[in-house]
């Protein structure tokens, strides 16, 4: 029986991904910052499925949740994230440069260091063979991001180096970039206006959203002995809109 960390599994992608791993008889770890959240997600979810509340981005709280996380683990899906340009609170945010750091500084915290910190934290806990699975968006291919797009490519790059880390011990690591998932609360309680979804479906191959499902399909392929050999590689999931070559 396998043991998964999801990060940020409380909904969403996450959540689905939970959901998946637990259907196939796995024992899941979901975690986020929201208590309650959590442990609805899990209740809803079943026996399989642990709540364990902290924040990734905070060094000391990754620290102290360490005893209630695996021993031992077999996957580690850094899930946890968001753009913070669109769920932060700008009203009480400072101006000026200080602004501009201090949101900068959100969506590397909220993005990459989330990753780097519970990868880090967990390190001696993977098993050989076991699978790290990290989140990028097609935002770090496009402009007009800002920091988010820059911090998303920022994970890309520290999972080349964080592969060549782990591959002696047949450990892979792998980015999946989606593009616009619809079922999710990336964008906040704003949501996104029925034009950006029309301009994103027209811009796919597909014609269509991303939905959670197809999310997970990628996931457990990454996460199984399949993909064994498969490390270092950034999976665009966006219906074609970024061509891969």
């Amino acid at each position: 029986m396998r043991q998964i960390v999801v990060t940020g599994g409380g909904t969403g992608i996450g959540k689905a991904i939970a959901a998946a791993f637990a259907e196939q008889g796995d024992q899941v770890v979901i975690t986020g910052r929201r208590k309650d959240v959590l442990a609805e997600a899990a209740a809803e979810l079943g026996p399989r499925v642990r709540p364990v509340v902290f924040d990734a981005a905070d060094p000391a709280q990754v620290e102290a949740a360490l005893s209630e996380l695996p021993e031992r683990v077999d996957v580690l899906v850094n899930n946890a994230g968001g753009n913070r340009d669109r769920t932060g609170q700008p009203d009480a945010a400072p101006t000026g440069l200080a602004g501009l750091a201090a949101a900068w500084q959100a969506n590397l915290d909220a993005n990459l260091f989330t990753a780097v910190l519970v990868t880090t934290a967990l390190r001696e806990r993977l098993n050989p063979g076991a699978r790290v699975i990290n989140f990028s968006s097609i935002a770090a291919h496009r402009g007009g991001s800002g920091s988010y797009g820059a911090a998303k490519a920022a994970v890309e790059n520290w999972n080349v180096t964080l592969a060549q880390e782990l591959g002696p011990e047949g450990i892979t690591a792998n980015v999946i970039a989606p593009g616009y998932i619809a079922e999710t609360d990336f964008f906040g309680t704003g949501g996104i206006s029925a034009e950006r979804v029309a301009w994103n479906v027209g811009q796919s191959a597909t014609k269509r959203v991303g939905v959670p499902a197809d999310i997970v399909g990628i996931a457990l392929y990454l996460a199984s002995p399949a993909a064994a050999h498969l490390t270092a590689q950034v999976f665009h999931l966006d219906g074609g809109t970024i061509y891969g070559r």
